[in-house]
């Protein structure tokens, strides 16, 4: 890329936000069922008590990631109770949960005065866990600010006080201290203070903090180059937040992975990595992981060579970062500014950016944004031909990277030592830098990462979903032959009674052996149709075409091309096959196996498929439940039988309405209609997926107690051209608490 740097965006510490302080009380709070619980305690205890103030406290924690009106509400309550009965423990305590409201806003100086209040209060009491909760907060905020000696000195104050009583947040203080020496470069103290924070949470069994301590060694090794490695707890990490359903931590985790991605050269799955993660934090106003997104979405395009969309999303990034006083994050983004006009030859800007980002590195102590801002420099000196200067920096950066481990800056070091060198006709000295740079190029690129990344891929999003339908479907086997065992016994049992009774008796006896009968032949027919469904979500057509298309990818060369179709093909298996354990899924998830479907078919289709997927507004997909896999046969059948070979325009169009109850989804096509579908000789049999879906509808309705069915027309009769296919879905609605 010429002249310009390789920067990594913002890597994503669990330290941030509502996170953070999940890690200082410890698992995930507000389920909906304990908050219902505590709704009605709280309606049942109406005096004014020490009770109540708790109640409220630990109902405005349990809100504050997701509805922070509630939040304050409880906190007015609580603190003017607790001031009216004189209880400090409980008036710390909201003042402490005041500080994180401020803290997931990105209002750091608001929070830290909190949260000194709150301290004040619980060392009045000596209440130890309070003021190690506070220590670890404060701590936490310092470290956001970019004043990692501070967030330091608060770390370990907190893991004095937590070895003291035997806290069960000792993990969370070592993960904490963990990555503030990751920012400061001290990457073996990182690697030890992690890993025993990671041991703790195995042995207490706290799943969530075993992903966090997985993504902050991920980030680790990231830095030291170990690419794989990275990737490979970056995966674990992900794949326990999705279990958990903790979409902050799957933000965070995206984040760091697109990072991966685009050092490697995946610069379209790095960029589907970072816009996932946007939405995560556009959805909780994350100021900081807005920026972090932008950051790294403005480097692939600068990889792609779009210079102006990269600076547009880079100065985004900054006005965001400097807007909440993230000084620890924005001498990344400085340095990335700087490159772009590094590559637009405007050296005077460069060096003003790289100038400014290298003043705060310092201040911040943080080693590895300082040797970008050297770096940085040093190009922009060499270009102005000022080798002397160039060569000073680009020394510093150098010894810098050696000491802490950066590769990727010892490689960059070596590359701008080898140009400066040449052109100051140190020719044995140029050669020694650039035989270094190929050294570290080839070990950070070698084609033993690229394939061992690939293997990770497929171990942890194809093989883990495969063996998990695999055993679905054993369970699903072997509760079929328990209940007909149970069918056929009940018949034998009924028989003999019938035998043994008077004619009144056996009436009676019949009436209840029907229904019995049609209560465990209802129970066998879904569990019968939940198989079939399993078996054939996707026709074997689609699955053997796709293999097909990817093995002529391979066998043509086309490398990047097959490692793109593989990655999305195994996605969309390890979706759908996630889907089919669960009676019903959220509807985000349902759309989003639809999308890398018709990605998939579009990827070796030509031309594509103009492809549309409109929901209502008054749809929240976060909030609906359906049944899995309504959807996408009816998608199948269009793109197989709607259209004809010599089609040049072809649409394929989903539309989601919610009214009067009912959740309804439209699927349409341009194709030739179902009228003439229907006399085409080879399409006479009825789709066996539409037949499993019919049956699957017509046992959910009764199951939902809601109105379900399929209607399937031909568009003339609207004066249009196509097939179009109706569903009354079946759904549940997750309340909001």
């Amino acid at each position: 890329m010429g002249n310009t740097l390789t920067f990594r965006h913002l890597n994503f510490r669990i330290t941030l936000f509502i996170l953070s302080f999940l890690l200082i009380t410890g698992a995930i709070q507000a389920q909906n069922s304990k908050i219902d619980s505590l709704k009605n305690e709280l309606a049942l205890h109406t005096r004014k008590d020490t009770t109540r103030v708790n109640l409220l406290n630990t109902l405005a924690f349990s809100h504050f990631g997701s509805d922070m009106a509630k939040t304050l509400k409880y906190l007015e309550e609580a603190d003017a109770m607790a001031d009216s009965i004189h209880f400090r423990k409980g008036k710390a305590r909201s003042i402490y949960i005041r500080g994180i409201t401020e803290a997931i806003q990105s209002n750091f100086d608001q929070a830290l005065s909190y949260y000194n209040a709150a301290l004040k209060l619980y060392t009045t009491i000596d209440f130890k866990k309070g003021i190690a909760n506070s220590y670890n907060a404060m701590g936490i905020t310092y470290r956001n600010k970019g004043q990692l000696k501070k967030a330091i000195e608060h770390f370990k104050g907190a893991i004095r006080i937590e070895e003291e009583i035997g806290s069960d947040n000792l993990s969370a203080s070592l993960l904490n201290l963990g990555t503030a020496n990751e920012q400061l470069g001290n990457f073996d103290e990182a690697i030890l203070y992690l890993k025993k924070a990671l041991s703790i949470a195995k042995s207490e069994e706290n799943e969530q903090r075993v992903a966090y301590s997985l993504n902050n060694l991920g980030i680790v090794y990231n830095n030291q180059g170990n690419y794989p490695l990275a990737l490979e707890h970056h995966s674990k990490s992900l794949y326990m937040n999705e279990k958990l359903g903790d979409s902050i931590s799957m933000a965070h985790n995206l984040s760091n992975i697109g990072s991966i991605y685009k050092i490697q050269k995946y610069y379209d799955k790095a960029m589907m990595s970072y816009q996932r993660s946007l939405g995560i934090y556009e959805r909780i106003n994350s100021k900081l992981g807005i920026s972090s997104s932008l950051n790294g979405i403005g480097a692939i395009h600068e990889e792609n060579g779009d210079y102006k969309k990269a600076l547009d999303h880079y100065l985004d990034a900054l006005r965001i970062g400097k807007q909440i006083g993230a000084n620890s994050e924005t001498p990344n983004i400085l340095n990335n500014i700087g490159g772009i006009y590094l590559a637009f030859k405007d050296y005077n800007a460069a060096n003003r950016y790289f100038t400014e980002a290298k003043k705060i590195s310092l201040e911040n102590e943080s080693q590895e944004t300082l040797c970008g801002a050297y770096i940085g420099l040093a190009r922009t000196y060499a270009n102005q031909k000022a080798y002397n200067r160039a060569l000073s920096y680009v020394i510093k950066a150098e010894e810098i990277s050696k000491k802490t481990g950066f590769l990727e800056y010892q490689k960059q070091a070596s590359e701008v030592l080898s140009k400066i060198y040449n052109n100051t006709g140190n020719y044995k000295k140029a050669l020694e830098s650039h035989q270094q740079f190929k050294i570290l190029n080839d070990s950070l690129f070698n084609k033993e990462n690229v394939e061992k990344i690939a293997q990770l891929e497929y171990e942890y999003k194809y093989k883990q979903a495969l063996d998990s339908a695999s055993i679905r479907e054993l369970k699903l086997t072997k509760t079929v032959m328990s209940t007909s065992q149970d069918l056929a016994k009940s018949r034998q049992n009924y028989l003999w009674a019938v035998i043994g009774i008077l004619i009144i008796s056996i009436m009676f006896g019949s009436v209840v052996f029907y229904q019995k009968f049609n209560s465990i032949k209802l129970k066998n027919q879904s569990i019968i149709t939940e198989q079939k469904l399993l078996r054939s979500q996707m026709t074997p057509h689609f699955i053997f075409n796709s293999l097909s298309v990817l093995q002529g990818m391979i066998l043509n060369k086309e490398e990047k091309k097959s490692i793109t179709y593989l990655s999305k093909f195994s996605k969309l298996l390890r979706i759908v096959l996630e889907n089919s354990r669960d009676k019903v899924v959220p509807l985000i998830q349902e759309l989003d196996a639809i999308d890398n479907y018709m990605i998939l078919q579009n990827l070796d289709t030509d031309p594509p498929y103009d492809y549309s997927l409109v929901v209502d507004e008054n749809i929240d997909i976060n909030l609906f439940l359906i049944p899995p896999m309504l959807i996408q046969p009816f998608i199948e059948n269009a793109i197989e039988h709607a259209f004809s070979v010599d089609e040049d325009h072809r649409e394929i169009e989903v539309h989601l309405t919610f009214k009067n109850k009912k959740l309804s989804c439209t699927i349409t096509d341009n194709g030739i209609g179902i009228d003439a579908i229907s006399n085409k000789p080879n399409t006479k049999k009825k789709s066996l997926a539409t037949t499993i879906t019919g049956e699957r509808l017509r046992l959910l309705a009764k199951d939902f107690n809601v109105p379900s069915g399929i209607t399937i027309e031909d568009r003339k009769n609207y004066q249009k051209q196509g097939t179009q296919v109706t569903l009354i879905i079946p759904y549940k609605i997750i309340e909001n608490a």
